[in-house]
């Protein structure tokens, strides 16, 4: 399991796929999943990353491949991803530069 979820993309790092698998963020066919769990063509997972997402296997693989090669081994039926407003800081004009604590807010707010 952490194998196809790490050859497809899902998770960046092997490692990262294991730990999903291990907190139970993975689930193959409505049952946890551990990392050593077979998957087969046909197969429905549900995975946890910064969304719920939804994937049927499509071909099995066990190595890493390019993401258009990735995109055929699942078909994904997750709902679509949230759209969240862009955040845009303004300043009044004529107030100058900004401080060093309003810097500090600005590039807080830009991370998230």
């Amino acid at each position: 399991m952490d194998v196809w979820l790490w050859a497809v993309r899902i998770y960046k790092t092997r490692s990262a796929a294991t730990a999903a698998c291990r907190g139970g963020h993975v689930r193959v066919n409505r049952a946890a999943a551990k990392a050593s769990t077979p998957v087969k063509v046909g197969s429905r997972v549900e995975a946890f990353v910064e969304r719920p997402r939804i994937l049927e296997v499509a071909a099995v693989i066990d190595k890493r491949v390019g993401a258009a090669v990735a995109a055929t081994c699942l078909v994904d039926h997750s709902p679509p991803a949230p759209k969240r407003a862009p955040r845009v800081a303004v300043r009044e004009r004529g107030t100058g530069r900004p401080t060093k604590r309003e810097r500090r807010d600005l590039d807080r707010l830009r991370r998230r």
